[in-house]
């Protein structure tokens, strides 16, 4: 049986998912990209049992620890083929036990995850050499070169072709900037050099679904640029990408789709425009003292909704009135108009919304 490509020290138990009925699914994010690559060798099974243009689908997914804790409650992710989803949420939201139950390293309390088309984790032989992972840090052999460690790696997967082992893993040192340091033992390797040696073995071979949990930790500034560029670059060849972070900068440059996680909770998920669109656009108008009332009346009049005044400021949910009209409308009505600003969701106003904020850890 061929070796889990999930991180280096995660095995995949060989228990079943529980598989109850099938119900239909919640909001499904839009929007499908779609892409296939030739692999090394072509993984078994490939192609069928794929009824969806989904390379992940969970149903009600559930995990409740012995202690009574609820660590992931009914969520049903889907992401589309060739799209790169974002998984967000605080430290303790869900993420990473989402991500084991997804890579069948943990079976779960009730529902099932779907990889590729096929249930895990009883796919797990034929599913698992098309998906390459990183999960809470890679874990490799202290002592061996990291080298030496995709060397055991790659012989452990019997997958691929011994033939052309030693030209993937140049081609995958070389790709995270690992080939000086290839000799090098890991014990004698930075955190930002253990999490790229944790790349390259995740990228040992073509992947058609690449899981990376917060792959940027550790990492120096150009070496999360450069973690970007390779999750686009891969994307561009077909690959769907799902990255697990809690930077909101990194997603919304490179992600496509985004998915939030809140104390267990599938909070919201979606193409990422329609995230933040879906959320209101507001305009705060200031004017003088005497002009509030009149102010509040031309916005009213244009049919924006309970408008809000706080001093000599009125902020009002813009719906889809122009800005513009706005501000005609009011310097037309005689409004003093002192300023007016338009404040349009960003993802980071979004996450804090539905997450929270401050320092507290969800579990």
């Amino acid at each position: 049986m061929p070796a889990p490509t999930t991180a280096p020290s995660a095995s995949v138990p060989a228990s079943a998912v529980p598989q109850p009925g099938l119900p239909t699914a919640r909001t499904s994010p839009t929007g499908n990209l779609h892409g296939r690559r030739s692999d090394d060798a072509p993984a078994a099974g490939a192609g069928q049992g794929s009824q969806t243009d989904l390379a992940i689908r969970t149903h009600d997914l559930t995990k409740q620890f012995r202690s009574g804790q609820v660590a992931v409650s009914k969520v049903n992710i889907e992401v589309p083929r060739g799209a790169v989803y974002g998984f967000l949420g605080p430290n303790g939201s869900g993420k990473t036990t989402t991500i084991r139950m997804l890579l069948g390293l943990v079976g779960p309390s009730d529902g099932y995850a779907e990889l590729l088309g096929e249930r895990m984790p009883t796919a797990s032989a034929t599913v698992l050499p098309r998906v390459g992972a990183l999960v809470e840090g890679p874990a490799f052999h202290p002592y061996l070169s990291g080298r030496a460690n995709l060397e055991r790696l790659d012989a452990a997967d019997g997958t691929t072709r011994r033939s052309t082992r030693k030209a993937r893993i140049d081609a995958a040192l070389a790709r995270l900037g690992l080939g000086a340091a290839a000799a090098k033992p890991y014990r004698q390797y930075s955190l930002g050099m253990k999490q790229r040696l944790g790349l390259a073995a995740a990228l040992l071979r073509p992947r058609d679904l690449l899981i990376l949990d917060e792959p940027t930790n550790g990492l120096d500034p150009q070496g999360t640029r450069e973690v970007r560029h390779l999750v686009r670059e891969l994307a561009d060849a077909g690959t769907t990408v799902l990255v697990s972070s809690h930077l909101l900068t990194e997603i919304e440059q490179v992600c496509t789709h985004i998915g939030i996680m809140s104390r267990g909770n599938l909070v919201l998920q979606g193409p990422r425009e329609t995230v933040t669109e879906a959320h209101e656009t507001v305009v705060v108008v200031t004017t003088s003292p005497d002009h509030r009332g009149s102010a509040v009346e031309v916005l009213t009049g244009l049919g924006l909704t309970a408008p809000e005044v706080a001093g000599t400021t009125i902020t009002a949910a813009l719906g889809d009135v122009p800005p513009e009209r706005v501000s005609v409308a009011l310097v037309h009505a005689g409004v003093d108009l002192l300023g007016l600003e338009v404040h349009r969701p960003s993802l980071e106003s979004v996450f804090v919304r539905l997450t929270g904020e401050g320092f507290d850890v969800a579990r």
